[in-house]
């Protein structure tokens, strides 16, 4: 299968206590080398807990942040300090707040012949074409095309953005929390249409979310960031049935389910350690209950450990694959 994205020691550090003249005191990384590939037609699922470096590496995907080191290549080609235009024809962002993202002072229509314009240099009849073409494929009636963003509903604003990210004719979608600011059963909607419309364009998403039934429902692999780092990567049911990272682990149990009483997930500290001081080794060894003195001495690497799962740890959880019968 080909790579649509292929991420190779990406990192994206941060100034902070910048001085007005010489430099800055502190650098913090907010990405650490991360290396991904995601092949065509997939949807790749993102989880980690808030500052983990899921929003911020979404971000260098699509050219709003420039990487501090490494590459990104879409179908082979670089996209290092690549014109901007380049990105928006290969790889759009669709936001989590859909209204917000949309530009209050323009027409529907204005938004969606935006990237029509500036990325495909198409005349008017050829936009009016593609804008009725698009409408369609999100279920949305042409008579909006002359409202403002205001005007609609959450889930009609989305299936805006989602249409916004289509004009540019991308293949890849950045869908970041797509659907956490509507209700349940809006969100529903927005991800079977997500769905069939990866089916029928042949579309590839990385889908970041804290909501992780909704990651496992829509995955076809799960990537598991911490402080900055992937530390565990595999097919959604691999992961989710059976976590071998005891952050993974500690994600499940954090998460609400109807029916089981709440508690506090097994582990030590609660918290992300300090970016400005990041402790040696590895960084999830305070929080561990598996940690060893190696953990102390060495961060461990992204290692393949059989069934399609990758993992980074030393002392990994031992549990049964599920059944795939």
């Amino acid at each position: 299968m080909t790579d649509a994205l292929r991420i190779s020691a990406l990192t994206k550090s941060f100034d902070v206590g910048k001085r007005l003249f010489g430099p800055s005191k502190a650098q913090v990384r907010a990405v650490q080398p991360l290396t991904l590939t995601v092949a065509e037609n997939e949807t790749l699922g993102i989880v980690g807990e808030s500052g983990c470096g899921k929003s911020t590496l979404a971000r260098m995907l699509v050219g709003l942040l420039p990487p501090t080191s490494g590459t990104i290549e879409i179908a082979g080609a670089a996209l290092d300090n690549a014109d901007p235009a380049v990105f928006g024809r290969k790889i759009q962002y669709v936001f989590q707040d859909p209204i917000s993202s949309l530009n209050p002072r323009k027409t529907i229509r204005d938004i969606l012949q935006a990237p029509l314009k500036h990325l495909h240099r198409m005349d008017g009849p050829a936009r009016a074409a593609r804008i009725r073409e698009i409408l369609a494929a999100v279920n949305l009636r042409e008579e909006f095309l002359e409202r403002y963003p205001h005007e609609f509903s959450g889930g009609q604003a989305q299936r805006i953005g989602i249409a916004r990210a289509l004009a540019a004719d991308a293949r890849i979608l950045i869908l970041d929390e797509p659907v956490s600011a509507l209700d349940v059963s809006v969100q529903a909607q927005v991800l079977n249409l997500l769905a069939d419309l990866k089916a029928e364009f042949g579309l590839t998403y990385l889908f970041i979310s804290h909501d992780l039934a909704v990651v496992e429902a829509v995955s076809d692999r799960v990537a598991v960031l911490y402080f900055g780092s992937v530390v565990e990567i595999g097919s959604a049911r691999q992961v989710f049935a059976a976590p071998r990272h005891p952050y993974t682990r500690l994600l499940a149990q954090s998460a609400p389910v109807v029916g089981r009483a709440l508690k506090a997930p097994e582990g030590r500290e609660t918290e992300l350690p300090d970016p400005l001081n990041p402790p040696e080794g590895c960084a999830f060894r305070a929080r561990c209950p598996r940690a060893q003195a190696i953990c102390a001495r060495q961060s461990p690497e992204l290692t393949a450990v059989g069934g399609g799962v990758e993992l980074a740890c030393f002392n990994p959880l031992d549990v049964a694959a599920p059944d795939t019968a």
